[in-house]
Parts: C-alpha cells; structure tokens; sequence
C-alpha cells in the first residue's frame, strides 16, 4: 500500500519547460510497470509516458521529443515546449503486475499535479 506523491506541477508560458517528480517506493523498482498519465478538462485520462523494469521508455504521440521519463530515487517526467494542448492533471503510476509492454499500465495512483500552459 506504498503511496506515490506528485510534485512540480504549476504555471508555464507556451515554449516553458516543468519538471514533474513522483515520490515512489522502492517496491515499485522491481515492478514491471511505472508511469505517467494526464487529464485534460472534459477529457479521459491517457497515458504520457512509461519505463519498465529493464530502462524501457514509451511515449504517446505528442509527447516523442518534447517529454522524458526516467527514473532515479524517484520517478521523473522531464517536459519541454509545453503547449496549452498540455494543460491537465497530470498523475504518477505503478503496475505491480507483470506485463509485456507497460504502456497504459497502472493500478496505484498519484494524488495528480495541476500543469498549466497559457498562450
């Protein structure tokens, strides 16, 4: 029952950069699955981005080239030329299960971290 707590989230220009980090436990290093996930207003929750177990990174379509997720003592989600289209709550995540591909993949949750991205 390890909690994953978001931080960084906030207010950025169109072009801004933020840095999101999740604290996570140690448990969730050796599970096949962690990520990030976001929700937009009126919009269903989508996955952004995910590493397993071995380093393996996925992104979503908008996020190739402008999003990093890696993870250290924490989990991190590096994001750069932010657009308002990025605008949401954005959620860390873990899988506990053991999947072949960890894209989408989540049955522990974050808080979420509000990011917003103004024209």
């Amino acid at each position: 029952q390890a909690p994953l707590v978001e931080s960084g989230g906030g207010s950025v220009q169109t072009g801004g950069s933020l840095t999101l980090t999740c604290l996570v436990s140690s448990q969730y290093y050796i599970t096949s699955c962690m990520g990030w996930f976001r929700q937009a207003p009126g919009k269903e929750r989508e996955a952004v981005a995910s590493i397993d177990r071995n380093g393996r990174t996925e992104y979503a379509e908008h996020a190739k080239g402008r999003f990093t997720i890696s993870k250290d003592n924490a989990l991190i989600l590096l994001m750069n030329s932010l657009t308002p289209e990025d605008t949401g709550v954005y959620y860390c995540a873990a899988d506990t299960g053991q999947f072949r591909d960890c894209f989408g993949r989540a049955n522990n949750w974050g808080q979420g971290t509000q990011v917003t991205v103004s024209s």
